[in-house]
């Protein structure tokens, strides 16, 4: 067994468990969402007709960057263009597509979830909604793409969401952020009009949150 086939086979759990942390939070529901994370030239990705919070190594399929299957006997997702094409035209390691209940009643109703809360500066500030095409589509693929420009997040129109990040847990984690951005934007628009953070504000957290190392664990400085 080549070091290769052993680090694809712990790629390959490592779908798996993402897939059912996702399910367990409620962001994947049935077979309904894809996700991937990219090896080199390879990437694991679910196969479609998954049941995604019961889904097995076995049900990971692996392809190549042109989409050409390399192990596996499954067929991989009908959205495997999307995640191919976030892979070629970024940094990402993994991909994550939902059709999560919050993040999808947002796509019915936005043209762009706005910057309500300095958090969501993690997925680049306020997210596009992609223009409607139906799943599987090259078209839908396009409009993804343009709209995760810059961004980490995208909402689909009438569909769900896509996030990426540069390891598999920080898409994981940008998809439970973008469900609980959506959700708190729903809850405040109840209430009234939410306050959307200007350009100087969203400047002056990102500021802030570089000189104090905000987010990262750090031991408590000695006096000297």
């Amino acid at each position: 067994m080549t070091q290769g086939t052993v680090l694809l086979q712990a790629e390959r759990q490592a779908v798996v468990a993402a897939c059912h942390d996702l399910a367990g939070a409620g962001l994947l529901i049935g077979t309904a969402g894809n996700v991937s994370v990219r090896v080199g030239e390879h990437v694991a990705v679910t196969a479609t007709g998954a049941v995604l919070g019961r889904i097995t190594p076995a049900q990971i399929t692996v392809v190549d960057l042109a989409g050409t299957v390399v192990a596996g006997e499954l067929a991989p997702t009908s959205e495997l263009e999307l995640h191919l094409g976030i892979y070629r035209r970024s940094g990402a390691a993994a991909v994550v597509h939902t059709h999560s209940p919050q993040a999808t009643a947002v796509s019915c109703a936005l043209d762009e979830l706005p910057c309500v809360h300095y958090q969501q500066l993690l997925l680049g500030g306020a997210v596009r909604v992609a223009p409607f095409a139906v799943f599987g589509s090259d078209e839908l693929a396009e409009h993804v793409w343009t709209a995760l420009e810059g961004k980490s997040a995208a909402l689909m129109a009438n569909h769900g969401a896509v996030v990426h990040g540069p390891t598999l847990q920080a898409a994981v984690d940008n998809a439970l952020l973008l469900e609980w951005a959506c959700e708190l934007y729903r809850n405040a628009a109840s209430i009234g009009t939410p306050r959307v953070l200007d350009t100087a504000q969203q400047t002056a957290v990102i500021e802030a949150a570089l000189r104090r190392g905000y987010g990262s664990t750090r031991r408590i400085e000695e006096d000297l």
